[in-house]
């Protein structure tokens, strides 16, 4: 039987590849590995799993003239470099070496599929998410009114964490910001497990914190995949706080941009939504204020006035009242005079009898009217200014005159009197 050596059974599996395979083909695998070398030359390693099983396996490389001008498109196109774990579409050409054995040369790369790739992985984890009834919950929660207690995520070298607090510290009306930074990484592979550390920390003291912000400076499109992780989304829309992102880009937002209870494009733009909120109340409040002293003081006015008025009335009704009483007194006296000189004249020998009894009834009679002379008296000094100041109420004069007798002026100055002392205010009038 003949036989054949190891070289030339090699060189036989050469030429019938060579003869029977097509020059290209387009094969979807996925980089299990990629390394360049110094001489920009590119080695990757391609698999196709089921689940967590390896499949199939084989070596590629690309020659670095073609490396140069298909990454750059390749990145150009889909905003992130070629890396271990993605899925690509590559045209390829079947090598076999008789000491290496099998390769394949990558000639193209498509990178519109590895965009409808990722973003079909994007949209599974969004289903998954909302299959679960958790792509929403953050949003239902309420954004406290004035939240100041503030959980950062982010990293301390970050420019976007500088950036928002020095917006947080250079506010104008000087707010005060309790922040408290939870370090972790904001890019990477390693960055979901960061950022999952960072809230399970701040969840178990949750209480201590209004809201949660997850902010970093922009960056290129492959810095934000972490953004994408279902874990962490999964995380962020469970959360007990409101989370409010600023992760700094414009074009795109992640997932974790989807389930935070608020998004913001930029950590700038987080503290200015944190200010304004505060703002916004601050103004809320100098109204309500403002509702409250217009009507205290149309309130103190209105007493005021009705205060005067009837101490006016009381004036004029003990006036009238001590008039009448004094007629009616010279009225009785009168008839007293005539009915002594009658009696007089009638019966002199009882004179003295009727003298005394006259001045005994007289006396009885001006005691009682003096006695009722002293209450009228003693109710006038009810009413006295003294006496009104002693029981609580003010008195307020303009240049001397009493404030409901005068028409006041812009820049007057009014003198308000209490029981112990007096104010001195100036009058501004609005409109």
């Amino acid at each position: 039987m003949g036989h054949l050596s190891l070289f030339e059974l090699n060189t036989l599996i050469k030429q019938k590849l060579e003869t029977s395979l097509d020059p290209s083909y387009w094969v979807v695998a996925e980089i299990g590995s990629l390394s360049v070398n110094q001489k920009g030359h590119c080695y990757m390693e391609l698999v196709e799993k089921e689940g967590n099983f390896i499949s199939a396996k084989i070596r590629a490389n690309i020659w670095s003239y073609t490396y140069r001008t298909i990454s750059g498109y390749f990145e150009s196109v889909t905003s992130t470099q070629l890396k271990a774990g993605m899925k690509v579409l590559f045209n390829v050409t079947v090598l076999y070496h008789e000491v290496y054995g099998i390769s394949l040369n990558i000639k193209e790369i498509d990178p519109n599929y590895t965009l409808g790739e990722r973003a079909r992985k994007r949209q599974q984890i969004i289903e998954k998410l909302q299959a679960n009834g958790v792509f929403g919950l953050n949003k239902l929660l309420i954004l406290p009114l004035v939240p100041q207690r503030i959980a950062i995520i982010s990293s301390e070298t970050a420019a976007g964490y500088g950036d928002f607090m020095d917006q947080l510290g250079s506010n104008q009306r000087n707010f005060r910001f309790d922040c408290r930074l939870f370090q972790s990484l904001m890019q990477g592979e390693e960055a979901p497990s960061s950022i999952l550390k960072s809230l399970e920390q701040i969840k178990s003291n949750y209480q201590d914190f209004d809201i949660v912000v997850v902010i970093r400076g922009g960056g290129a499109q492959t810095d934000l995949d972490c953004f994408d992780d279902y874990n962490l989304a999964s995380c962020v829309a469970q959360f007990p706080l409101p989370v409010v992102t600023g992760i700094g880009h414009e074009r795109d937002e992640t997932i974790v941009d989807m389930v935070a209870h608020t998004k913001m494009k930029t950590p700038t733009a987080v503290a200015d939504f944190l200010i304004k909120g505060l703002e916004s109340l601050d103004d809320s409040l100098d109204q309500f204020f403002y509702r409250i002293y217009q009507n205290a003081s149309a309130e103190i006015k209105n007493h005021t006035h009705i205060l005067t008025q009837m101490s006016s009335l009381l004036n004029l009704n003990s006036i009238n009242r001590i008039k009448e009483s004094k007629m009616d007194l010279n009225r009785l006296f009168d008839h007293l005079i005539i009915r002594s000189e009658a009696k007089i004249r009638y019966n002199e020998t009882k004179i003295l009898d009727i003298e005394r009894s006259l001045r005994n009834k007289i006396t009885a009679y001006f005691n009682d009217q003096n006695q009722r002379l002293s209450n009228f008296d003693k109710g006038l000094k009810l009413v006295e200014p003294e006496s009104v100041l002693k029981r609580g109420y003010t008195i307020s004069r303009v240049n001397g005159v009493l404030l409901s007798d005068t028409k006041v002026e812009d820049g007057q100055e009014l003198i308000t009197t209490f029981k112990n002392g007096e104010i001195k205010s100036t009058i501004k009038t609005e409109g």
